[in-house]
């Protein structure tokens, strides 16, 4: 038999999310992420036992914490400590961890025709893969409401490029995660031409100006984060759009160069706010 005809192994990945006071994107993220690499390789963290757990959730491995309320900072490291610690305590395992916030998905660009399980058993990484970080939001001159029965990308075609998503979210080996998994500690990161981080915690103004009223996230000190990430309807509102495809490239090279001096393992973020417009290509994936 010739060798070229064998397909590669698919590498076992698992998926881990954590969620409170959310059912929205939990929904979104457990059908992503279970066509992706099925049901039974996904772990969910439930952020507190006051939490209703649908019936939805079936198959998926779901762990139910304390709700132990912090500051916004010092939960978000916490955090990070518990999914480095479950994601090392996975590879005994799995071949791959994901670990993303319950509103980002990691997408493959759809010209390379591989699902994200085949695309990442093919990947020589050894450490870490960032996808290139799209922070969308609604644009509210020119896009309606958000339809829950409709796919997001059918319905939004504007998007933030932010470093802040541009996050090492997938690990081929134990690492250690800071804080909101924007960087991982002691290592460099790699962002991969072909992978995608799609954040959608601002995608309708309404649903997002609404969590500036949860109590929760005001007593926990998310007022300040929540109304620097709303920014991002005035952002895309006032912005001049460029094609994705055209500066896609150019994005990963600025963000590679232009590193903080205080983070050098992190990416740096490019000056003047730029707002891509999403390939139609992407429609319907989510």
């Amino acid at each position: 038999m010739d060798d070229a005809s064998i397909e590669p192994t698919l590498k076992r990945v698992a998926a881990i999310t954590t969620v409170r006071n959310d059912t929205m994107f939990l929904e979104k993220w457990v059908q992503y992420y279970g066509r992706q690499f099925g049901l039974k390789n996904l772990y969910v963290f439930i952020d507190g036992h006051d939490q209703p757990l649908p019936e939805w959730l079936g198959e998926i491995n779901t762990i139910v914490l304390p709700h132990l309320p912090l500051k916004r900072a010092r939960a978000d490291a916490r955090r990070a400590q518990v999914m480095s610690h479950m994601a090392r305590g996975l590879f005994k395992y799995f071949d791959a961890v994901i670990v993303t916030d319950v509103d980002e998905f990691l997408i493959v660009d759809p010209n390379v025709s591989l699902t994200l399980a085949e695309y990442l058993s093919q990947s020589k990484a050894k450490t870490t893969l960032s996808g290139l970080g799209l922070d969308v939001g609604q644009h509210l001159e020119q896009e309606s409401a958000l339809d829950l029965r409709r796919p997001f990308l059918d319905q939004r075609q504007f998007a933030h490029l932010s470093s802040r998503y541009t996050k090492p979210v997938v690990a081929f080996r134990p690492v250690t995660w800071g804080s909101g998994m924007h960087r991982v500690k002691g290592r460099n990161f790699h962002i991969d031409p072909k992978l995608f981080l799609f954040h959608f915690g601002m995608i309708d103004y309404e649903l997002a100006t609404g969590k500036t009223a949860d109590e929760d996230r005001l007593g926990s000190g998310w007022k300040k984060h929540l109304s620097r990430r709303e920014a991002l309807f005035k952002i895309i509102a006032e912005s001049d759009p460029v094609e994705g495809d055209a500066y896609f490239e150019e994005a990963r090279r600025r963000q590679r160069l232009r590193r903080p001096l205080y983070a050098l393992n992190k990416p740096g973020m490019i000056r003047g706010n730029p707002v891509v417009k999403i390939p139609n290509r992407f429609r319907g994936i989510i």
